[in-house]
């Protein structure tokens, strides 16, 4: 059976087809975990208790989970084993005298003939796995060791890849949630509160509850989005790295101010500044040697942020590459500073946006 999706494994889940073999991962750790939930209430029903055997990949036991393989349900159809975080790349903590590909090829040996009546789910919660895109195969293929267990699960049963989604292929599921709580919001402005959520799930989920308690049924609009929701910090640096590429001194320093009454760690403003400078540095390389969006998200692994390459690839900056360069390097002393020095945290930030913002005037 090839690689699929959500959809792919929810219909057949549906028809009430079962594979013996699963694994689950991608960069959509919560649908991993609800994909992997779903397997096993629609296998065993209210018999999870006694039917379904949970192991940490790193702690692994082949022997036993041999053993286990083996076993004949009870009290359920089915004998599940779901095997969480196994890594090809280290199998063990502790790899003193061991090979990875070892130890991977004495797994694939345990579960090359799986009975009828076990299923054994792999599922990636706790570590990324390496992708890329295949322009060929037109589909994401994963790139490290774990490559050999996924391809081996998708020949033999059924592989999962849990991608995340882009703002406008969420603004649908965001407005089909708001539309079952009696609410109603546009598509436009669902997809405005995918970005301001950086596609994060979880922080979508508690924007909708708060949104939902708050207009009833009337509709969601885009003014009340932007009063009640927080814009994830790193929106807000993406607009403090445009003010300093336009020399827009007012716009700059009011996005720092707004970073700054967020975060007590003025690290964690440091680190989202300096992400986006790193963004439009790599937009620019980019487009300067013909490169497109899709080839640098795949290429730095943009998932959940793809949405902001493609904006700032479309809108462009005026920022050269050597003035680009030049605001990395203060980023970069900026960071020195912050860590060997005892002075005032706001007042050091603060010159590193002046600083930035003198970077190309005469």
């Amino acid at each position: 059976m090839p690689q699929t999706d959500s959809k792919g494994l929810k219909s057949k889940l549906k028809k009430g087809e079962f594979d013996n073999l699963y694994y689950i991962y991608g960069q959509d750790v919560p649908e991993v975990e609800k994909l992997t939930k779903l397997i096993i209430k629609t296998a065993l029903g209210d018999n999870e208790e006694f039917a379904l055997n949970k192991l940490e990949g790193r702690l692994l036991d082949l022997s036993e989970l041999y053993d286990m393989i083996q076993i004949m349900p009870m009290m359920a159809d089915y004998n599940v084993i779901l095997i969480n975080d196994y890594n090809c790349e280290r199998p063990r903590e502790v790899m003193t005298g061991l090979r990875a590909d070892d130890i991977t090829k004495k797994l694939l040996d345990a579960v090359k003939e799986v009975p009828p009546q076990t299923i054994v789910i792999f599922n990636v919660t706790g570590f990324d796995i390496d992708i890329k895109y295949d322009y060929k195969s037109k589909q994401n293929v994963i790139k490290d060791k774990n490559k050999k267990l996924a391809d081996f699960v998708a020949k033999n049963g059924l592989a999962v890849e849990c991608a995340v989604k882009s703002a406008q292929d969420m603004a649908k599921d965001i407005a089909s949630s708001i539309s079952a709580r009696g609410g109603f919001i546009s598509v436009k402005s669902a997809k405005e509160l995918a970005e301001m959520c950086h596609c994060d799930k979880l922080m979508i989920k508690n924007e909708i509850d708060k949104l939902c308690s708050y207009c009833g049924g009337n509709e969601i609009t885009s003014e009340i989005i932007h009063d009640m929701v927080h814009t994830e910090s790193g929106v807000t640096a993406f607009r403090l790295a445009d003010a300093v590429a336009a020399f827009d001194e007012k716009n700059a320093f009011d996005a720092l101010n707004d970073l700054m009454a967020d975060k007590d760690n003025r690290g964690a403003v440091l680190r989202a500044v300096t992400n986006s400078f790193l963004d439009l540095y790599r937009i620019q390389c980019a487009k300067k040697y013909g490169k497109s969006a899709d080839t640098v998200k795949q290429d730095f692994s943009y998932f959940a942020r793809g949405f902001a390459i493609d904006k700032l690839y479309r809108n462009g900056t005026s920022a050269s590459l050597e003035r680009l360069r030049k605001c990395i390097a203060i980023l970069r002393d900026t960071n020195v500073k912050l860590n060997s020095s005892n002075a005032d945290e706001k007042i050091i930030l603060e010159q590193m946006v002046t600083s930035m913002l003198m970077t190309g005037k005469k």
